[in-house]
């Protein structure tokens, strides 16, 4: 398909309500049944119903430059037969309260399992769907109560803590559109290792992850493989050794790895293969794939390298999605963990959109510009009180529309040329300590 031919298919899709469009993929059976398991029921009419507080934390996702009074306008969430639909701060505050995280972790759960293995589902390699799988951390508002429940890292060289509260977060994607499959966070305290531990069991069957070579522990990919035939690809520690047991192929290898963990084989059998890329030192990967006529070593070094997508969509969601900010808005901890689950779902409610996309132009979702499709829901928000257009005015939106389309569809991703460095060194100013109230 052409570009023209792929721009004609997007321009039809793209045509209409976009809040529609994202709310197709909420089915309101799973919101309900999200708050009825976890005890959160509307016992009287509110002025902001639990259904609706719901749809709004995942609205202060996709739109974080909006104060939240306006993303409650913005979505028209009010009970539809009251006259005085002006919500107060306070109002909104209870709300929130009132609905907790349970419904949001609940919900996304739910609709992960089923979003994630449809879109890993559509784009299988050799029989597997592909999925990965990283760690990060997010800054949250620096309150003493989250500063409390989170902690901050040091910030070295006798400067103190660091600026902000950090959360803890790991996450699982279907690796060709970036849709989460799973989603944890904790305290910046807790290691990215053990909230992976809580992930592992959510690979489906007859799948690949690509992990960073931090999530190589023994017994966690061993229970991983002896659970089903899943799989997993990872590039080498530096200290890693191992017995070269028997040669494959050109530096390919099936090895020994002493194990040294009770409960477990003293030896773990691998796949090592060796291999060079212009720019970067020489690497080795580890896998479970041990068939080299089945799992080629050519692709599964080329496969290895596609783990950016996770960086990629780390990015997406830190940069794009919440505006660069430096925290997100919540100063409670309890509306920290609201809010990280409503960001994660506005995220695949984003990623949904942009598969589907994808899937009409007969293009791979990577090919779909992330920027441009949340710059035109966020911009179907900011209209959504334009429902009376007059005719004449429609063509021209379409025109605008049709010029705003280009730059949905991105050129063919390219290779990390060069290795990751550090461009610019910490700034030499003093850090803002936070205020210490002092006992009179």
């Amino acid at each position: 398909m052409n570009l023209d031919d792929a721009l004609h298919v997007v321009a039809a899709f793209s045509v209409g309500d976009r809040l529609d469009g994202l709310k197709q993929h909420l089915d309101p059976a799973w919101i309900e049944e999200a708050l009825a398991a976890s005890g959160t029921v509307t016992l009287r009419r509110r002025r902001l119903p639990a259904e609706q507080v719901i749809w709004m934390v995942i609205g202060m996702g996709l739109m974080r430059n909006v104060p939240i009074e306006h993303v409650v306008d913005k979505l028209e969430l009010a009970l539809p037969d009251r006259k005085d639909t002006l919500i107060a701060k306070s109002a909104i505050s209870k709300a929130r309260r009132r609905v907790g995280e349970d419904p949001l972790a609940y919900l996304f759960a739910a609709t992960a399992a089923e979003w994630a293995t449809r879109a890993a589902d559509n784009d299988r390699w050799r029989g597997l769907a592909l999925y990965g799988l990283d760690g990060t951390t997010m800054r949250v508002a620096d309150s003493p109560e989250n500063r409390k429940a989170f902690g901050a890292p040091n910030a070295g060289a006798g400067r103190g803590v660091g600026g902000y509260p950090l959360v803890r977060v790991v996450a699982m994607m279907a690796l060709r559109s970036h849709v989460l499959s799973a989603f944890r966070f904790a305290d910046y305290h807790t290691g990215e290792i053990t909230l992976a531990r809580d992930i592992w069991n959510e690979l489906p069957e007859e799948s690949l992850v690509i992990i960073d070579r931090n999530f190589l522990v023994k017994k966690d990919l061993i229970d991983l493989e002896t659970s089903g035939n899943r799989h997993w690809l990872s590039r080498t520690k530096v200290n890693t050794k191992w017995a070269i047991r028997e040669k494959l192929g050109k530096d390919d290898y099936l090895v020994e790895w002493d194990v040294h963990v009770r409960g477990l084989p003293t030896t773990w059998t691998l796949r090592a293969i060796h291999y060079k890329r212009k720019g970067y030192p020489r690497s080795t990967l580890l896998t479970s794939l041990l068939d080299a006529d089945k799992y080629p070593a050519k692709e599964l070094v080329a496969l290895y390298h596609e783990r950016w997508e996770t960086e990629i969509a780390y990015d997406e969601v830190k940069t794009h999605l919440l505006d660069r900010r430096e925290a997100i808005r919540s100063k409670t901890p309890a509306g920290v963990r609201q809010e990280l689950w409503g960001i994660a779902l506005a995220y695949n409610l984003v990623r949904l959109e942009m598969a589907r996309v994808a899937s009409e132009a007969a293009l791979p979702p990577t090919r779909i510009s992330f920027v441009a499709s949340l710059a035109m829901i966020r911009d179907e928000f900011h209209t959504l009180s334009l429902r009376s257009m007059t005719p004449g005015a429609i063509p021209a939106r379409l025109a605008s529309l049709r010029r705003r389309l280009k730059r949905l569809i991105l050129p063919p991703r390219r290779g990390r040329a060069y290795p990751r460095a550090v461009k610019l060194k910490m700034s030499s100013y003093p850090r803002k300590r936070p205020s210490v109230t002092r006992p009179k």
